[in-house]
């Protein structure tokens, strides 16, 4: 790749000190080339942190209690968060294929899962979540 010297010869006038004193600085690189902005970077003023502050879980991953269907459901767990519930949930469901056939949205329930389903042979799958609601405790 071969470069002109009149590009050496103008980009060597310019001071390299005017790059480090302002954010950004403007070189006019000579004839009809256009200017070519320069960014800088300056030095943070806060201390660089080793470690991340880890934040207690809020919401649905902050664990809670459960009731004794629900426990007896998750193998005696006494408090779990609702994602990981539903997950326990959505596993047993895949592993017995309990889902119809016919229509994968709707949940056939065996006999564990009507204990944690108020008794119902047939759930939609968007009604897991609030049917399982009433299993955590405050």
């Amino acid at each position: 790749m071969a470069v002109s010297l009149g590009f050496f010869s103008t980009f060597s006038a310019v001071e390299t000190a005017s790059f480090f004193k302002s954010s950004s600085s403007s070189v006019r690189l000579g004839g009809n080339l256009p200017s070519v902005r320069m960014a800088t970077f300056a030095a943070s003023s806060k201390p660089a942190t080793t470690e991340p502050k880890k934040r207690e879980p809020r919401g649905i991953m902050k664990p809670r209690r459960v009731s004794p269907e629900m426990q007896a459901f998750l193998g005696g767990l006494p408090e779990i968060p609702r994602t990981q519930a539903l997950k326990f949930i959505w596993a047993h469901i895949k592993q017995h294929n309990l889902q119809d056939p016919e229509d994968k949205k709707v949940i056939i329930c065996d006999e564990k899962l009507k204990n944690i389903f108020g008794g119902r042979d047939r759930v939609g799958f968007l009604e897991i979540a609030g049917l399982i609601s009433p299993h955590f405790l405050k």
